[in-house]
């Protein structure tokens, strides 16, 4: 079983990120108050849960972890942050999910630690519950669709970035000796390689590893092997799978090249615009196979080599 990281000092990867909480988590204990709220930012499969769990540790404090589209009503979010003792966290993945209505009653609570009530019909009467000073983590992988007012209530925000292969390949060696398989060095390199700059699916692979080491008996993975396993399994050797494919290859044939607007791309692909917007487009771009342009998408001459189409000259991507 691949454990999640107990501490900051085992998290491997976002060194920036890890150095601004650490400070602030340590300004926070010797004040003895909340941690200011944080807001994680990034691809999907980067560290937000993972770093919410481990402030919560460092800070010797519970942590309550709930998804956005769950709080429905202001009661939902009353009695989630009621149920806090003092200088516990609160983590709300998919944030920029909520609804207006609990984000604009969320403000209160995140400023003054109140939240106001309001009761009766033609008497309506106003009143204002207190709230234990607690720190809410935001996690996100669309920071646009929150708004302004709401994000400026954050007081720390940090973005999480896809990882290095020589990151990755560290992780992928830890957690290699958890799941007791052996890989040599080269076959490390290769599934780091492959894992789209993610730990999630980084580790995803190796559990797939692992299966195909299980059943054919094999005391050790080398490079060939890995490179079988992960053909079996449809990804190359850019980490790209069959839908990163079909993307790089609509744009390129039906598209000429591009520039061709989302919603559009979407439809062809009869595929959700979320999905390819946070999931595939932005490993595309880190591999620079894809350009985002005022039209639309654009696929480079990086992408129809790999492809295997010949470059027309110029390319000027």
């Amino acid at each position: 079983m691949i454990e999640r990281p107990a501490g900051l000092e085992e998290f491997l990867g976002q060194e920036k990120v890890r150095k601004i909480l650490k400070i602030a988590i340590e300004s926070a204990k010797r004040r003895g108050e909340p941690l200011d709220h944080v807001l994680f930012y990034g691809p999907p499969g980067t560290g937000k849960t993972t770093l919410s769990m481990i402030i919560a540790k460092e800070l010797g404090r519970e942590i309550k972890i709930v998804s956005a589209p769950t709080i429905e009503r202001k009661g939902d979010l009353i009695a989630l942050i009621t149920s806090l003792n003092e200088g516990d966290v609160l983590f709300i993945d998919e944030i920029h999910r909520l609804n207006r209505a609990i984000e604009e009653s969320i403000y209160s609570a995140m400023e003054d630690f109140r939240i106001d009530i309001v009761t009766g019909g033609t008497r309506a009467k106003s009143f204002s519950i207190d709230l234990p000073r607690f720190t809410l983590i935001g996690a996100t992988t669309r920071l646009n669709l929150l708004t302004p007012p709401f994000r400026s209530r954050f007081g720390i925000i940090c973005r999480l970035e896809l990882y290095s292969v020589p990151e990755l390949k560290e992780i992928a060696k830890r957690n290699s000796v958890k799941l007791n398989i052996n890989l040599t060095e080269r076959a490390l390199e290769v599934l780091a390689r492959c894992s789209r700059g993610t730990p999630r699916i980084l580790n995803q692979l190796l559990k797939r590893f692992r299966d195909y080491a299980t059943v054919n008996n094999w005391d050790r993975i080398d490079e060939k092997r890995a490179e079988e396993i992960l053909r079996e399994l449809g990804i190359d050797s850019y980490g790209l799978d069959h839908m990163d494919r079909k993307i790089l290859k609509t744009i390129a044939e039906t598209f000429k090249g591009g520039p061709v607007g989302l919603n559009v791309l979407a439809t062809v692909l009869k595929e959700d615009v979320d999905t390819i917007e946070n999931v595939h487009e932005p490993y595309l771009i880190e591999l620079g196979l894809i350009v985002r342009t005022p039209r639309g998408r654009k696929v480079t001459a990086k992408a129809l080599e790999i492809l295997g189409y010949k470059v027309a000259q110029p390319f000027l991507i």
